[in-house]
C-alpha cells in the first residue's frame, strides 16, 4: 500500500492505539491517532484522510455519533468501527449510520489490515451516476432513490447493497458474495443483518409494484423489474 495512504484511528485505550498505530505503520500506512472523537472530528478535517478506523465507546463523541456527522460531509470515505458491543442492533446501528464494516474486540492485526485493504481497494471503483431501477433513479454516490419528483436518502450501506443487487437485475445475487463484499464475512450473525437492510429497501422501493426483491433460499437474492 502506497505510503501516503492516511488512516485516522481513534481509539482511546493508549496502549491499543498505539499497537494499532504501529502495525499499520510498519505497512506503510500514514496513522493519525487520535484519543476522542472531538480530536478525531477536527482531525478529519484538517487532514482528509483516506480511512477512518473508530471506536465506537469514546470519552466525548463516541464513534457512531462521529460518523454520522462525517457521513453528512462525506458519504465515500470508508468507516471501520471497533467494538466490545456483539448484539446485531449494535452492528445494524453502525451500518445504518454509514459504517462500512466492524470488528469485535479482541481481533488480529492481520484481520484489521486485511480488511482496510478490502475498503480501500472497493473505494477506488468508479461509480455510476444515474442507475433506473423501474420508475426510480438511483444514484450510489449521492445515495439517493427519486421517484414522482420525492427524494429518499439511502445509508451507505443500503446504497451499496441496491447497487449490486442492480449490477446483477434478473439474477441470483449469492448471500455470500455479498456478505464478504460489504460485511467482511458471511458468518450467521451478519447474515441476520443483510436481511434487516434487504427489508428497509423493499419499503423504499414499495412505489414501484413492478420491482421485487426475491429471496431465493439457500443461494441470495435476485432483484427483478
Amino acid at each position: 500500500m502506497h505510503k501516503t495512504t492516511k488512516i485516522l484511528l481513534a481509539e482511546d485505550e493508549p496502549s491499543l492505539g498505539q499497537i494499532i498505530k504501529e502495525s499499520l505503520e510498519t505497512r506503510n500506512f500514514e496513522v493519525l491517532l487520535c484519543a476522542n472523537g472531538e480530536i478525531a472530528h477536527q482531525t478529519y478535517k484538517t487532514e482528509q484522510p483516506q480511512l477512518l478506523v473508530l471506536d465506537v465507546m469514546m470519552p466525548k463523541k463516541d464513534g457512531f455519533t462521529l460518523a454520522k456527522e462525517i457521513r453528512t460531509e462525506d458519504t465515500s470515505i470508508p468507516i471501520i468501527f471497533l467494538t466490545a458491543k456483539s448484539q446485531t442492533e449494535d452492528v445494524v446501528e453502525g451500518f445504518n449510520l454509514g459504517g462500512n464494516d466492524y470488528l469485535k474486540k479482541p481481533f488480529s492485526m492481520e484481520e484489521l489490515i486485511v480488511r482496510i485493504n478490502a475498503l480501500l481497494k472497493r473505494n477506488k471503483e468508479p461509480l455510476t451516476e444515474n442507475i433506473p431501477i423501474g420508475n426510480y433513479t438511483f444514484n450510489l454516490k449521492k445515495q439517493t432513490l427519486i421517484i414522482n419528483n420525492t427524494t429518499q436518502n439511502l445509508t451507505h450501506r443500503e446504497a451499496n447493497l441496491l447497487y449490486h443487487l442492480s449490477k446483477n437485475k434478473n439474477q441470483v445475487l449469492e448471500r455470500s458474495f455479498i456478505l464478504k463484499k460489504l460485511w467482511g464475512d458471511d458468518d450467521f450473525f451478519n447474515a441476520r443483518s443483510m436481511d434487516v437492510f434487504i427489508t428497509k429497501l423493499r419499503k423504499k422501493l414499495k412505489e414501484d409494484a413492478s420491482i421485487q426483491i426475491i429471496n431465493v433460499r439457500g443461494f441470495g437474492y435476485k432483484l427483478i423489474y
